[in-house]
């Protein structure tokens, strides 16, 4: 006999009802699957961006930390030795050189280059023997005298090292993900602007078993997450660039200058050998000639002196200023 129609119009409804549950089911399922990838992905990439960009800031210091410390191991010091054997030297009273009078050095800069290139041998010793670490990380982060004060002669490297193993700044740049006592990714992203917290850093995955709904509804939520922390990535990546550019701004100063200094030293060399050591007996053009060493050595000291990072991560100001007054400087020149 055969069935009603009225049963034969509610089984086919809930057959189609089931199929388009089922259906619907599929298709969520399918797209919480393709926004928790992508977003995912898109954490990556910025993760993957900021890794690349920690590298370049990495070497970009290292680098400078290296030209620092030849330049005060070499050039300063052989500066420092001519210099101190020239006698009377007063550049506050040099009748008809009005120049000489307006320059203001401090005695005081050249005892502190001295004292500078005394450890940055100490230093250069231990890089040398390859006990480096951070050292040159920190060392190009941060300015001479802040970073040589910061370990005792016998224990340059060691100390410096463990400085930076301790930073989170500089054991971000020093070398990722550190061991030893470093925060590591999480805790430089930390540092540079308190950008991201650590655990934050991979968007979690989908909810095994759960209904497809939940699985939709939580994908959205991993993609609303993956962005601001993408963002956030991002933005740490764009720091680290203006990081990398004003440490080769730095890099680029030093060698400038450094360029200058070699000659000025030279001739101050030649001008011992040939007018002794009396200052007060030199010709005028020797006299601008020592003065002009000189006032090399306290720009060279200044650079060294600046610290380009905060220890919170950020630029300094005095490292920007410093560029522009002296830069402005060699080109006038």
């Amino acid at each position: 006999m055969p069935l009603p129609l009225l049963f034969i119009g509610t089984a086919v409804a809930t057959g189609l009802f089931g199929a388009g549950k089922t259906a619907k089911a599929v298709t969520d399922n399918s797209k919480a699957n393709a926004i928790n990838n992508i977003a995912n992905e898109s954490v990556n990439n910025a993760r993957d961006t900021l890794e690349r960009q920690r590298t370049q800031v990495s070497t970009a210091l290292e680098e400078l930390g290296t030209i620092k410390l030849f330049v005060l191991n070499n050039s300063v010091n052989e500066f420092l030795d001519t210099f101190e054997k020239i006698k009377n030297v007063d550049f506050t009273e040099s009748t008809g050189l009005e120049e000489l009078q307006n320059l203001h050095i401090d005695q005081n800069d050249f005892e502190e280059l001295k004292e500078l290139g005394n450890f940055a041998a100490n230093v250069a010793g231990g890089v040398t023997a390859g006990a480096v670490g951070g050292a040159l990380t920190a060392i190009g982060a941060y300015g001479a005298a802040q970073t040589f004060a910061a370990a005792s002669t016998g224990t340059a490297i060691s100390a410096l090292s463990g400085a930076a193993a301790t930073n989170a700044t500089l054991a971000f740049f020093g070398g990722g993900s550190l061991a030893a006592g470093g925060l590591g990714m999480a805790g430089g992203v930390m540092v540079l602007g308190g950008l991201v917290a650590g655990p934050a850093l991979m968007v979690m995955g989908l909810i095994t078993g759960a209904k497809s709904e939940e699985k939709l509804e939580k994908a959205l939520e991993n993609q609303a997450q993956a962005e601001e922390i993408a963002a956030a990535l991002d933005t740490a990546s764009m720091k680290c660039s203006a990081i990398r550019r004003r440490t080769y701004m730095f890099y680029n100063l030093l060698a400038h200058l450094d360029s200058y200094f070699l000659k000025q030293i030279w001739l101050m060399q030649d001008i011992v050998k040939e007018e002794g050591t009396d200052y007060r007996l030199y010709k005028p053009e020797s006299k601008k000639a020592i003065a002009a060493a000189a006032s090399t050595a306290c720009s060279i000291k200044a650079v060294l002196d600046t610290p380009i990072l905060t220890d919170e991560g950020n630029l300094t100001e005095q490292s920007e200023q410093i560029t522009t007054k002296i830069a402005a400087l060699i080109y006038k020149g």
